[in-house]
């Protein structure tokens, strides 16, 4: 059990976004039909809950970085998920604007504690090779939330009210709770060697036996000064604000094509089950093929679904979101996978916390002005179209991306 003890946390790690990510990010849009007739809202007085939720993120992620970077993330899960619990039993009361605003202030703390930066910093302490597919499984998690918990939720509206179905989704992080109590540590913990620790050894002997100079970590002070980190802050920024603006707003823009609740919950279903295809697969592509070129393929991928996206025709929304989903998976691997190899573990706390607060920032804004475009105009298509241009500005990015520990190394000698 021991030898295989890193693949359970980086099962661990994708429970711990399912519950997260997926009941916050994805699992409130069902609710948002329900929410606008009870309240009279606009969509963008609505979305406001969500740029909230996301800045609020983004601007505390560097400071939870350090805390991670130096306490390690189990407390950090534990906290948020009973967190998310509580939550969601306030929402099951809420009954104004304000209300609904305090509540994902909380939300806010809850994605940057159990959140990305947690999860893919906790998995990747597990694992000296075969990070990439490790790091896929656990954001495998963010796509299950969004296949499994619209439907639920439409699921639950057909028999009961809105607040009901609250109460009884508030037992999903309060059962995640006591799993991740019992399972949730770190290698030092449970004594357990990181999955491959032993090649990296071994490798790290004969390189030294050979005059090969180990590949060093970047402080943090030095990964903002490259323009790998830039560019990957780039990429991140303008695809999370795509990626939100579509997903946060596709509930809506199906019932606006005239789709069922049932059919508009299973395009959710459908986009998010092939971005978790996309996490997984092109995770173990990275651990064969070079990384950066698999991430410039997710992105071809994800523009060829913006621009069907924009046409705004119902006989090809399907297709879009099967090219959408399928490009965004990869890429959220990628990311997170490239910034690690790329900079290294030592600050990956502080790094990815910096990114998280720039594209978190961003991914908001994406929510909220698309919804602020429909109220002005009656239509997502502008939305959309900015989306695709924002994604081929991501596209010109990524070729800026390089290995900087390799280029540090280089300098040294």
């Amino acid at each position: 059990m021991k030898r295989y003890y890193p693949w359970l946390m980086a099962i661990m790690g994708m429970l711990v976004l399912l519950t997260s990510n997926g009941l916050i990010v994805t699992g409130l849009t069902a609710f948002d039909e329900s929410l606008l007739k009870e309240f009279d809202w606009t969509r963008s007085q609505l979305k406001m809950r969500d740029l909230i939720t996301l800045v609020l993120a983004g601007w505390l992620g560097p400071f939870i970085g350090a805390i991670i970077d130096r306490a390690g993330p189990r407390r950090l899960i534990l906290g948020g998920i009973a967190l998310l619990g509580a939550m969601y039993f306030a929402y099951a009361f809420v009954n104004s604007l304000t209300h609904l605003y305090l509540i994902h202030v909380g939300l806010g703390v809850v994605l940057v504690a159990a959140g990305l930066n947690v999860a893919v910093i906790y998995v990747s302490q597990w694992f000296s090779v075969q990070r990439g597919t490790a790091i896929g499984i656990a954001l495998v998690g963010t796509s299950l939330g969004g296949m499994i918990f619209p439907p639920l939720a439409v699921h639950l509206l057909k028999t009961m009210d809105w607040r009901t179905a609250f109460m009884w989704e508030m037992a999903i992080p309060a059962t995640f709770l006591v799993i991740a109590y019992f399972l949730v540590h770190s290698p030092s913990e449970k004594n357990i060697k990181p999955w491959g620790a032993d090649k990296v050894a071994a490798k790290a002997v004969a390189d030294a036996a050979a005059n090969i100079a180990t590949l060093p970590d970047l402080t943090y002070r030095q990964a903002l000064r490259t323009r790998t980190f830039w560019a990957l802050a780039t990429v991140a920024m303008t695809t999370f604000f795509s990626i939100m603006a579509v997903s946060q707003n596709l509930f809506l823009h199906m019932r606006d094509l005239q789709f069922t609740p049932v059919q508009a919950g299973s395009a959710l279903s459908l986009m998010f089950g092939l971005a978790m295809v996309g996490k997984f697969l092109f995770g173990m592509l990275a651990d064969i093929l070079s990384a950066k070129v698999v991430f410039i393929v997710n992105l071809l991928i994800m523009a060829s679904g913006a621009a069907v996206l924009a046409t705004m025709r119902p006989d090809l929304v399907w297709y879009a979101l099967i090219l959408f989903g399928l490009g965004w998976g990869g890429l959220y691997t990628m990311i997170q996978l490239l910034a690690v190899n790329a900079f290294g573990l030592s600050s990956a706390g502080k790094i990815l916390g910096t990114v998280t607060l720039l594209d978190a920032t961003t991914a908001g804004l994406g929510i909220w002005m698309a919804a602020k475009i429909f109220d002005m105009t009656g239509s997502y298509k502008p939305a959309f179209q900015l989306v695709f241009v924002l994604i081929a500005v991501a596209l010109v990015m990524s070729t800026l991306v390089r290995d900087e520990r390799a280029r540090l190394a280089r300098l040294a000698s």
